[in-house]
C-alpha cells in the first residue's frame, strides 16, 4: 500500500521547482532595457523613456499553450531585486489575469483590486475606472504591469483596450507593460501600428532535440533522483516525450512529474515508458495504437488532428468485394 502522504510531498517538491532555460536570458535581456540604471550599473524601479514626449515600452511574449511563458515571467519578475517591495510592502510590478468575462472594465476592475484597493464603485463607467487605477499605479510606485493570458482581452473592447494600453505607456507616470498570450495576441497588437511599436516581442520557441534534448534527459534524472525512483532507460522517451507534449516545455515538465506520480503509485520503484503511456492515455483518450509512447512509428501520430475531421467507417466485404466507404 502506497503511503500517499510521502508521495503527495515529493510531488509538491518537484511542483514546487522553477525549472529554467535559455529562454530565461532571453526575456530577461529584453525586461533590462526597458529599466533604467544606478551609478553602479544596478536595475532601477524606474522606466526608461524612448521618446521625447516620456514614452516607455513594454513587451509581448507569445507561446502556445502549456509551453511554459508564464512561468517564466511569473519568476522573471519576482526574482528581480529592483521590482522587490516597495514603500507599501508590495513588489513595484503589478501582475493579474485576464478574468472572466473579459471586457475592459472587468479587466480593470480586477487591476484595481490587485493594487489592494476596496469599495471600488462598480457603477464607474469604465474609462473613470481606467484613471483610478493609473492613480494606484502612481502612488504605489508601480514600474511594471504584466497582464496574462491577453489575447482573451480584446475579443471585446477592442480599440478602447488599445487605447487604454497606450495611455499607461506615455506621460509622466507611464509604466513598462508586458502582454503575454498566444499567437492570437500578436495579431491584435499589429492591428494598432501605435502600439506595435511600443513593444519588443520574444516568442517561446518549440523543444527541439538539438537544444533541449540533453538538459530534458538530463532533467528527468535529477526529478527521479528526488522521488527515489531509478530513472528510465529507453533511449528514445525524451523524443516521445517532446512529440506527446507538442514540443512545449510547460505541457513537457507536467507530463514527467504526472508520470513519476504514476510510478510512485504503482510502487514499481522507477520510472519507464509504461507509466508515460498511461498518463498520455488518460489526458488524450486515445486507443492504444496511437499512444505515443507505445506506437513503433510514433512520429507519425497527429497529437492534434482537425476538429471536424470525420473518420471514414470501416470497409466491409459483401460478396466477397470490399465495399468503399463513402467520404
Amino acid at each position: 500500500m502506497p503511503d500517499h502522504d510521502v508521495i503527495q510531498k515529493k510531488l509538491d517538491a518537484l511542483r514546487g521547482i522553477y525549472v529554467g532555460s535559455e529562454r530565461d536570458a532571453e526575456f530577461a535581456s529584453h525586461l533590462r532595457r526597458l529599466l533604467k540604471r544606478d551609478p553602479e550599473g544596478d536595475l532601477r524601479p524606474e522606466p526608461c523613456k524612448f521618446t521625447r514626449t516620456g514614452e516607455t515600452r513594454g513587451i509581448l511574449h507569445i507561446g502556445a499553450p502549456g509551453s511554459g511563458k508564464s512561468s517564466l515571467v511569473d519568476h522573471a519578475l519576482a526574482k528581480q531585486p529592483a521590482l522587490a517591495e516597495g514603500d507599501f510592502g508590495q513588489p513595484l510590478y503589478l501582475s493579474c489575469s485576464v478574468p472572466s468575462p473579459a471586457t475592459f472594465k472587468s479587466m480593470t476592475l480586477a487591476l484595481i483590486e490587485q493594487t489592494g484597493y476596496t469599495g471600488t464603485p462598480k457603477r464607474m463607467e469604465a474609462w473613470s475606472l481606467w484613471q483610478l487605477l493609473r492613480e494606484r499605479l502612481s502612488l504605489m510606485g508601480t514600474a511594471v504591469l504584466w497582464i496574462d493570458e491577453a489575447h482573451d482581452l480584446f475579443c471585446a473592447d477592442r480599440n478602447l483596450i488599445l487605447r487604454a494600453i497606450k495611455t499607461l505607456m506615455q506621460g509622466d507616470d507611464a509604466i513598462v507593460v508586458i502582454l503575454s498570450g498566444t499567437e492570437d495576441l500578436w495579431h491584435v497588437i499589429r492591428t494598432d501600428q501605435q502600439v506595435q511599436r511600443r513593444f519588443s516581442v520574444m516568442r517561446w520557441s518549440p523543444l527541439t532535440r538539438e537544444r533541449d534534448g540533453e538538459a530534458v534527459s538530463d532533467l528527468i534524472g535529477a526529478f527521479c533522483a528526488r522521488a527515489e525512483l531509478t530513472p528510465p532507460v529507453e533511449g528514445d522517451l525524451v523524443d516521445r516525450v517532446f512529440h506527446a507534449s507538442r514540443f512545449r516545455f510547460g505541457r513537457a515538465i507536467e507530463m514527467i512529474i504526472n508520470a513519476i506520480e504514476t510510478a510512485l503509485l504503482d510502487e514499481e520503484g522507477h520510472l519507464g515508458v509504461d507509466h508515460f503511456a498511461e498518463v498520455w492515455a488518460m489526458a488524450e483518450g486515445a486507443p492504444t495504437e496511437d499512444n505515443v509512447f507505445w506506437a513503433d512509428r510514433w512520429w507519425l501520430i497527429d497529437t492534434d488532428p482537425p476538429e471536424d475531421e470525420e473518420v471514414a467507417p470501416p470497409a466491409r466485404k459483401r460478396d466477397g468485394k470490399k465495399r468503399r466507404a463513402r467520404a
